[in-house]
């Protein structure tokens, strides 16, 4: 009977032996294809074929490593740089980053945008690789680079840069608002993976800047809410990005669970792109966060750091006799202003160019700089920023001259000048040589007016109350005395100074007024008749002319047509005086002078003198 069941058992048997086989075989490979984290699996993604010189790099998790309060911190080595930076790390992520300029600093290593920066502030690609714009100014047709793999493997394409952008505009939207209703108004459309359109409402030559904004990965991000995007473990545990450094580690203290500083690496799937083959030498930059800036000096001092990633001017003296200490120092993309309020009743004189010529000629406006602020600041003759293309350096103020402002004191009426009627430019409409003839001014035509304003040589000048800026406002009180002014200095809150300025309630002020985070010299809604209600022509400046040139250059995509507008802005604006630019605010970036190749040159945010981390070297000791 056995015999007979014997070949029956064993084809049972074998048939068993073949189906655990098989069992084992599909668990292994649903357990080599689970993924843990949120993301979303390759196959819905768009079918993309990767170069075949490109190396898939494998995810790797970020530790938490726990540190001592109190331990020391490691000394300069080779290859690594321990930088101090003041606040804490919230969000890396760069839709998130923007009003945080610690997270600022990490994620300008971590991504990147289509475009970035030169040292002239000039528009260069970067995840792009070229971009065509239509003859009207309205169309962008922006190619795509096919050589850029995520930090996590995933080739880079269109994919991502319009989930970025649908994430940015989506009403659940939690980062910065203005920036949601720019893209509000593109019209966006994928023509492939590697190849996007873009539709402008009106010309706009500053379009290509907008696409520096950090691109974030669609297929780690596609399925989560954007209302609560800022919260994604992306943001902290696990960003990931295109750019020449990764996360390595997160550092936080004992017993507290405080994020205190975090260790990035270079990319291993950037080094496989042409620019990340050579260079980089600092291969690790740890940066530890402090409260205050007295904790990173003293950090610095005791050598627990080599670097501060921005220092007050005024704290530099407390490192003076330190050796082996470098100071880089640049301008901040800002402007310090000297503003008229053209609509305030009883200055409304301030609308005679020959008056406010007077005053340009009456004050020494280089020395109050210098005596008051020191090296905070830099003085100013350009509304421009300084280092920037679109920068004219010849473009100066008249040498102080106090017998020619008293002559062209002569010819002023000090009677209240009308209000002349709108014009197309100051409604918003394109100024045109009918509207808007090259010396036009506004204070041409007098008023009749039943209650004329009293003649008033008396006026105050609104400041934030910082002690430096109030001195630099007192300087200037004191010689526009001479010219028999009485000028009153007021120190305001910062809250307060800003709703006065909204309001129009001040006679002049003192403003600076901020390009940040753009490199785009573009100063319209600073200077702008159609942007006294809506914008920051706070004191509803009109001079036409100026603001035809204004309205040019912003539309103008051909580059060397815009420096030809830009430099005769700047010719005309001191020229005509319509405010008094003052100075520039200076940045200062200490560094171990050991670290070689720094350069911090122009700038738009401090997270730019990172640019040329890709030559920084330790000198051999």
């Amino acid at each position: 009977m056995w015999k007979a069941l014997r070949w029956p058992l064993l084809a049972l048997l074998f048939a068993i032996m073949l189906l655990t086989a098989a069992l084992y075989t599909q668990l292994a490979s649903d357990d080599t294809n689970n993924d843990s984290s949120d993301e979303t699996p390759i196959s819905s993604l768009p079918q993309i074929t990767p170069s075949p010189t490109l190396e898939i790099v494998e995810p790797t998790a970020i530790p938490t490593v726990e540190i001592e309060p109190g331990e020391t911190l490691p000394k300069p080595v080779p290859g690594q740089l321990t930088e101090a930076l003041v606040g804490r790390i919230s969000k890396i992520n760069p839709l998130y980053a923007e009003f945080n300029p610690v997270d600022r600093d990490i994620t300008s290593l971590i991504f990147e945008g289509l475009t970035t920066i030169n040292q002239y502030g000039e528009v260069v690609p970067d995840l792009a690789e070229r971009w065509e714009v239509s003859k009207d100014g309205l169309e962008y047709i922006v190619a795509i680079r096919r050589d850029v793999l995520w930090q996590d493997g995933i080739p880079f394409t269109s994919a991502d840069v319009r989930y970025t952008i649908d994430a940015i505009r989506d009403p659940d939207f939690q980062g910065n608002a203005s920036l949601a209703e720019f893209w509000k108004t593109v019209e966006v459309a994928v023509i492939d993976d590697y190849t996007m359109r873009f539709r402008l409402v009106q010309p706009l030559a500053s379009f290509p800047e907008q696409l520096r904004m950090g691109i974030v990965p669609f297929h780690v991000l596609q399925d989560y809410p954007v209302k609560d995007l800022h919260k994604h473990p992306f943001n902290l545990t696990n960003p990931i990005g295109t750019g020449p450094y990764q996360v390595e580690s997160l550092l936080s203290i004992v017993g507290k669970g405080e994020i205190a500083g975090i260790s990035l690496r270079v990319a291993p799937t950037y080094r496989q792109r042409p620019e990340g083959q050579t260079g980089y030498s600092i291969d690790r930059i740890v940066f530890y966060t402090y409260d205050t800036i007295d904790q990173a000096i003293a950090a610095y001092v005791q050598g627990e750091v080599n670097s501060i990633g921005q220092i007050d001017t005024d704290k530099l003296a407390s490192l003076r006799g330190l050796p082996h200490l470098a100071v880089y120092n640049t301008t901040l993309p800002a402007v310090g202003v000297l503003i008229y309020n053209w609509n305030r009743d009883g200055i409304r004189y301030v609308r005679d160019q020959r008056l406010r010529q007077a005053f340009a000629y009456g004050i020494d406006r280089i020395g109050a700089v210098q005596r008051t602020l020191g090296i905070k600041a830099i003085p100013a003759n350009s509304p421009l920023i300084p280092g920037s293309w679109a920068h004219d350096p010849n473009a100066v103020y008249p040498s102080p001259d106090v017998n020619a402002a008293n002559a062209l004191l002569n010819t002023v009426s000090f009677e209240s000048p009308s209000i002349p009627e709108p014009t197309p430019t100051e409604t918003g409409a394109e100024p045109t040589p009918e509207t808007s003839p090259p010396d036009a001014t506004p204070s041409a035509t007098p008023e009749p007016s039943a209650t004329p304003e009293p003649v008033r040589r008396s006026f105050t000048i609104l400041v934030f109350d910082d002690p430096a800026l109030t001195a630099l406002a007192q300087d200037l009180a004191a010689q526009w005395a001479v010219l028999n002014f009485t000028v009153t200095v007021e120190p305001v809150d910062r809250t307060t100074l800003r709703q006065r300025l909204e309001d129009g309630d001040f006679d002049t002020a003192i403003v600076e007024f901020n390009f940040a985070p753009y490199a785009d010299p573009d100063p319209y809604t600073f200077w702008h008749v159609g942007q006294a209600e809506d914008g920051q022509n706070y004191g509803a400046m009109r001079d036409l002319r100026l603001s035809e040139l204004l309205q040019q250059a912003r539309r103008e995509t051909v580059g060397i047509n815009r420096v030809y507008l830009y430099k005769e802005f700047q010719r005309l604006f001191v020229e005509r005086a319509p405010a008094l630019t003052l100075y520039y605010p200076v940045y200062s970036y200490v560094t171990d002078d050991r670290l070689e190749n720094v350069q911090v040159g122009f700038i738009t945010t401090p997270a730019d003198r990172f640019r040329t981390l890709q030559d920084w070297t330790w000198a051999a000791e």
